[in-house]
């Protein structure tokens, strides 16, 4: 401090200052002080010439004096110490060294003495500003009391509106420039005022205290009949409006407006009448036209600034330019004649009123803007609606030609400029409906109707305005001329009214409130409707209207209201009789077109698209499982069908393209437009396939591959499914993979080639080698999440109908080499090369073989818990003999006594995957081991094995305890069932007593007591005609007569696989192998007797039923292993409609099904029960149906699965004997109800898994915990209650109708 002089302090003031004016610009752009900070401190990274300035320079060379020495020294040091080991880069010896230094002494001593000079100098310059701002002000002061007219300098001005710039207005400049602008004045005198206010800062000019003075004398100028002039002060106005705050623009904008309003209703302005219409080169036209013009461009501006000044600002906006729009004069002429109001010229700049959509957008700006309108200006609305009033009663009154006839004609040049009366009101139309659809998006717009109008009895509510719209579509004729030809289809009516409905149609609160109503159904299908009645007064409607129409009916079918609404429409009195709903109308009308049974438009170039919308509303109809049932009737496959192959038949004519010339300009529009419609058809035959009665609807129609090798086709090209579906192929692929048909059409569209392909890229390598930029990183979890997707898609494709249709009768390659290159193609190579590891070439052949192995070993995992497909698999390839192998081939011998596992993923992996596939039970009868290893000594306590048996601690003490108890309670259980000589009111009261016991003790109902329940019941209602479904059948076979016949080897799996489930639960003995066995010999021959011949390419139609029998075992391990009993009573069972749906083989090729429904394969599991599990999944649970969807996974899979097997490994064993009961005695279509109370069982898992993205994988891995049938029989009566009527209805037409 002794050596720091007055001379160094002046020396450091003016460093400072150069410092402070370079960098000014930038701290006065600061919003706040932190933010000049933040600047300053970032000085070196944003300012290129920081390094040049002195006090920069001052810096650096103070601190190398005083630091330099001791930072030489650190670095020898440093260098030094790293002389005796590594190496360091260059960055760690300046952290190691600047780190050194700032802990330093002397580095704090520096900061110090730095610290207290600075404080000393900028006290001293904050000093001397104070005095020089003192001295200004006196001096301003001085200058006022004198009242010079001269401007004066200020070479140290910090005055906010005058930064850097080299003058500020005073008072007296303002009033000489005030002098000069007066009308009197010469014209050369006004013109330099003018240029010199322009050139003056404007908010200098607005923060003069004559600033109300001049707005007046600017207002009266913006008047004035010279148009250069004119154009200046709009120059003024522009100029403030870029360049000032919104409290100095919102002055001059609430001028111009009021001199606006002002100049509308003064009588002495010449403004044009809508009898002469508006010629736009006009200088008078031009120079209003301007002023609107500027007016409208700062509406369109003002909405992204105005939030962040203080309300008051923007109300002041926004009601003046209300008033100004609600400007009117009081005419009591003809309408032609009055005078044009400031709307038609705002209308005029701005048509579809995009200055009102800004101002709605916020909430902030919304809010004022709807209350000033329903208090002070709803004459605006009232003014706009009146005028959609008007221009349709015109378009009913007048013919198109008549009012184009009015309009000028177009190819006169020297009209081109010139607007017609009927042309400004149709701009003012479109202006009004676009203000009108925007204010109905809100819910305090549509609170502002219903509006009264003139001469109108009635008042207009909002159904009355959307029926108005609706009809404007096909009534208004075809748009008046605009500013030139290409701008007329976006503004005719028709479009614009349709823009206006989709925005309504996309916010779900508005559609319900505006659209979905009967009222407005009934106005957008009255076109229809006449058309179809063919009613001799229809109108010309148009193609593109109806189009539209199309359009907006597909948006409202595309939301669950809207499709409820037209499905069964609103709730009607009883008394009245009821129409058709919408969904029948539109069907009816579609049906024609394709079957061309309607000549409308024939021959038009437009025809197939205007099909094709028709269509693609029923598509969003019969793509819902309610939807398809209330369209069925009408056969659409069937016509689509044919329409599509009638198109093929002529895409089949295509010229092939020349080589060498241009493909699509060589085939003519004409067929490019069959392609597209034939594409078109496919896309709407594929959409049945969304739901199980729609696929067998599309296999019906023989179509299926073909629309499977578009979807794929589309899939590459990773094309939208639809512009109205949330979520992509998976659901679509998920339904066709459940069937076989579905499969094989998968396969041949390469669709799953592509996947496994793509899998393998993913899993192990690329086809083609492809340049590596950075190594992948090596995966941490089971499944990368590289490779997801890809085992995701494959679970949902490799259900069992999939998977014997794609493996059936193929052996394994298992080849003596495999090229490192050579990538699977197939599920069968996919298993060879991933799961069936039983060579050392296929283990070499994998460049990541632990990663590949697991990922194959989880898809078994989750393959195998379908048990046809396990048995199919174990059958063909013996994969749990593999399996086994591979764990005895990873046991470490300790010694000679003891052998010991080594535990790794692929050894735990397996082990998971033998006791899954090896032990049957439930949640409460089995325990797999866990797939991830504990913390501690024992990292996995479960124990391995190389052999069978499985090791008992794999079956919970619950199953082993099993015993018969329940046998004593037989005598209380069957005193609740009395004979009566009415046998169908005995059966009616064992239903009764039967539910409630279920409710009270459902524990009773199970060992010998559910033997003799289900006896006696099946035995009474076969012997009932009314309850029996099918017809009775002779059989005489004897146990001699079946004894020889053989066991296919997937058969005796599945035999032996019953008996240890059986004995289990101590309810088999030894020797039930055998019993089984002939039961189910017995059970073929009889059902053979029942099965119709087919041909067909199908391998699962070919000879008996593919899968196990579950049913049957399930009801052989009920009857305690009594075979007499079981197939007694099978068949007096096998004559109940609910045969055909417990017991799957029943219906195997059965001849009481039709035809073509044996030959697609899909058995009515699938196609009925599935179903109407869609059906009441979508009403009843909700949010499950969306987490499917979302999933890309069909509720049907999961569904067909837990049905086929009897829910064998998803519910215990007292469960799956409740589950059978229950039908038996309350009827097939419990089996619904128990599958809809599964899922809102499970919602929350479901959710919570849907958003991990495994639903699939929790779904077929995970047993049923917590689920008892008991627990929901009151909820599953509420169900039978709402849906028994039509699902019975549905099970009973599975047959084929006697004649």
């Amino acid at each position: 401090m002794a050596r720091f002089s007055g001379g160094d302090e002046a020396t450091l003031q003016e460093m400072l200052r150069q410092l402070f004016q370079s960098v000014k610009e930038k701290i006065r752009g600061a919003p706040s002080l932190e933010c000049a900070e933040e600047i300053l401190l970032h000085l070196e990274e944003t300012d290129e010439n920081f390094h040049n300035y002195e006090f920069v320079k001052y810096l650096r060379q103070h601190i190398c004096n005083t630091l330099g020495s001791m930072i030489e020294e650190e670095m020898e040091k440093w260098t030094s110490d790293q002389n005796q080991g590594e190496e360091s880069g260059y960055d760690t010896v300046v952290q190691q060294v600047t780190k050194r230094t700032q802990e330093s002494k002397e580095y704090k001593e520096m900061v110090h003495s730095l610290k207290n000079i600075m404080m000393v100098v900028v006290e001293s310059m904050i000093n001397k500003f104070e005095e020089d701002e003192m001295r200004s002000q006196e001096r301003q002061k001085k200058m006022q009391k004198e009242k010079s007219s001269s401007y004066c300098t200020d070479n140290c001005s910090d005055s906010d509106s005058s930064f850097n710039q080299s003058y500020k207005f005073c008072q007296g400049k303002l009033q000489l420039i005030l002098d000069q602008l007066d009308p009197g004045q010469p014209k050369e005198v006004r013109y330099e005022a003018l240029q010199m206010l322009c050139s003056a800062p404007p908010s200098d000019v607005l923060n003069c205290e004559n600033w109300t003075t001049l707005c007046e004398k600017l207002t009266v100028c913006l008047s004035d009949p010279d148009p250069v002039f004119s154009d200046r002060i709009l120059k003024f106005y522009a100029q403030t409006f870029t360049l000032s705050p919104l409290h100095m623009t919102k002055e001059i904008y609430i001028s111009l407006a009021k001199y606006l309003e002002l100049y509308f209703l003064s009588r002495e302005n010449h403004i044009p009448t809508l009898s002469t219409g508006i010629d736009i080169t006009n200088p008078n036209v031009i120079r209003l036209l301007k002023k609107v013009r500027l007016l409208n461009d700062y509406q369109k501006e003002v909405p992204s600034f105005w939030i962040r000044h203080p309300e008051k600002y923007m109300e002041e906006i926004v009601e003046s330019t209300l008033s100004l729009l609600s400007a009117k004069h009081d005419q009591s002429h003809l309408v032609l004649q009055k005078i044009l109001d400031p709307i038609f010229f705002l209308a005029l700049v701005d048509t579809k009123a995009v200055w009102f959509k800004k101002w709605m957008h916020a909430y902030y700006s919304r809010t004022a803007v709807l209350r000033l309108l329903e208090k002070k200006y709803k004459s605006l609305i009232t003014a706009a609606v009146q005028q959609c009033v008007q221009y349709f009663e015109l378009c009913e009154t007048m013919k198109a030609d008549e009012i184009l006839g009015h309009s000028k004609p177009c190819g006169n040049k020297q009209k081109t400029f010139y607007y017609s009366g009927q042309e400004l009101q149709y701009i003012y139309f479109i202006h009004s409906l676009c203000l009108l659809g925007r204010l109905l998006i809100y819910t305090q717009g549509r609170k502002l109707f219903p509006i009264k109008l003139k001469n109108r009895k009635g008042s207009i509510s909002l159904t009355d305005l959307l029926v108005l719209f609706t009809q404007l579509i096909y009534y208004s004729p075809s748009c008046p001329r605009m500013t030139s030809a290409a701008h007329l289809e976006n503004y005719s009516p028709a479009s614009m009214v349709t823009e206006v409905l989709r925005i309504l149609c996309d916010q779900k609160e508005c559609a319900i409130e505006c659209l979905y109503n009967s009222t407005v159904i009934e106005a957008l299908l009255q076109p229809i409707h006449s058309l179809i009645k063919g009613t001799k007064a229809v109108p010309n409607y148009s193609e593109t209207a109806l189009i539209h129409i199309a359009d907006i009916l597909a948006r409202i079918a595309s939301v669950e209201e809207g499709l409820n609404l037209l499905l069964y429409g609103e709730i009607m009195n009883s008394s009245e009789e009821k129409s058709p709903t919408g969904a029948h109308i539109i069907a009816q009308f579609s049906k024609k077109l394709l079957d061309e049974d309607i000549s409308i438009f024939s021959g038009s170039e437009m025809l197939p698209m205007f099909k094709g919308a028709f269509i693609s509303v029923c598509r969003q109809i019969y793509g819902t499982c309610e939807g398809l049932q209330v369209l069925i009737p009408y056969s659409l496959h069937e016509s689509i069908a044919k329409a599509w192959k009638k198109t093929s038949l002529l895409s089949e004519r295509i010229p092939t393209p020349v080589v060498g010339s241009d493909s699509v300009s060589s085939v003519s529009q004409e067929f490019q437009n069959i392609l597209a419609w034939e594409e078109n058809l496919l896309d709407d035959l594929l959409n049945f396939a969304a739901t199980p009665k729609g696929l067998l609807l599309l296999q019906r129609t023989g179509a299926i591959n073909e629309c499977v090798t578009f979807m794929f086709n589309q899939y590459a090209k990773k094309l939208q499914i639809s512009r109205h579906k949330k979520f992509g192929y998976g659901v679509l692929v998920t339904q066709v993979a459940s069937t076989a048909a579905g499969a094989i059409a998968l396969q041949s569209s390469g669709f799953i080639n592509a996947l496994i392909t793509e899998l393998w890229a993913n899993l192990e390598c690329g086809r083609d080698d492809v340049r590596v930029t950075h190594p992948r990183s090596t995966p941490v979890d089971p499944i990368d999440r590289s490779c997801q997707k890809s085992f995701l898609a494959l679970v949902n494709l490799l259900s069992y109908p999939a998977v014997y249709e794609l493996v059936g009768n193929q052996d394994l390659p298992n080849k003596a080499e495999y090229s490192l290159r050579e990538v699977p193609t197939c599920v069968i190579d996919l298993i060879d090369r991933l799961i069936i590891l039983n060579s050392e070439a296929k283990i070499r052949s994998l460049f990541n073989y632990e990663q590949s192995h697991i990922f194959g070993l989880r898809l078994l995992s989750v393959v195998c818990c379908d048990l046809d497909t396990l048995l199919l698999l174990e059958a063909r390839y013996r994969v749990s003999e593999m399996l086994l192998n591979a764990q005895e081939e990873n046991i470490l011998e300790t010694s000679e006594s003891h052998r010991d596992f080594i535990i790794d993923g692929l050894s735990v992996e397996r082990n998971h995957v033998l006791v899954r596939i090896n032990l049957i039970g439930g949640p409460m009868e089995r325990i797999l081991p866990p797939r991830i290893l504990e913390k501690g000594d024992d990292p996995y306590p479960w124990p391995m094995f190389s052999s069978y048996p499985v090791p008992n601690c794999y079956l919970s003490e619950v199953t082993r305890n099993a015993d018969l108890k329940q046998d004593n309670d037989l005598g209380k259980l069957l005193l609740h069932f009395k004979m009566s000589d009415k046998q169908t009111e005995w059966i009616e009261n064992c239903r009764r007593q039967f539910c409630k016991l279920m409710k009270a003790k459902p524990d009773l109902i199970s060992g010998g007591a559910l033997v003799e329940l289900l006896e006696k019941f099946v035995l009474h209602l076969s012997e009932s005609p009314s309850e029996c479904y099918f017809p009775s059948v002779e059989y005489t076979a004897t146990d001699a007569n079946v004894k020889k016949e053989s066991v296919s080897s997937v058969r005796q799996l599945g035999i032996k696989m019953t008996v240890r489930y059986g004995k289990s639960l101590n309810l088999l003995k030894d020797g039930a192998e055998n019993d089984l066995s002939l039961v189910l010999k017995h059970c073929e021959r009889f059902l053979k007797q029942q099965q119709a011949p087919v041909k067909a390419s199908l391998l699962c139609l070919q000879g008996s039923y593919a899968g196990h029998d579950w049913f049957v075992s399930s009801l052989f391990m009920i009857m305690l292993g009594n075979k007499e009993k079981t197939f007694r009573f099978l068949q007096q069972f096998s004559r109940l409609l609910t045969s055909a749906f417990l017991w799957l083989p029943r219906l195997h090729i059965s001849r009481y099904l039709p035809n073509d429904t044996i030959k697609s394969g899909i058995h009515p599991i699938y196609f009925c029960s599935a179903h109407y599990i869609e059906m009441l999944l979508k009403a009843e649970v909700p949010l499950v149906f969306s987490a499917f969807h979302m999933s890309g996974f069909a509720p049907s899979q999961i569904c067909l699965q837990w049905i086929t097997q009897c829910f064998w490994n998803y519910l215990d064993w007292i469960e799956i004997c409740h589950y059978i009961a229950t039908c038996v005695f309350l009827g097939p279509d419990y089996q619904v109800y128990i599958c809809i109370a599964i899922f809102k069982h499970l919602q929350q898992d479901i959710l919570q898994h849907t958003q991990i993205q495994d639903l699939q994988v929790f779904l077929k891995e995970e047993a049923l915990h917590g689920f008892r049938v008991s627990d929901y029989f009151e909820y599953m009566e509420i169900l039978e209650q709402n849906y028994r009527p039509v699902l019975l209805r549905d099970m009973q037409n599975i047959r084929v109708q006697n004649t």
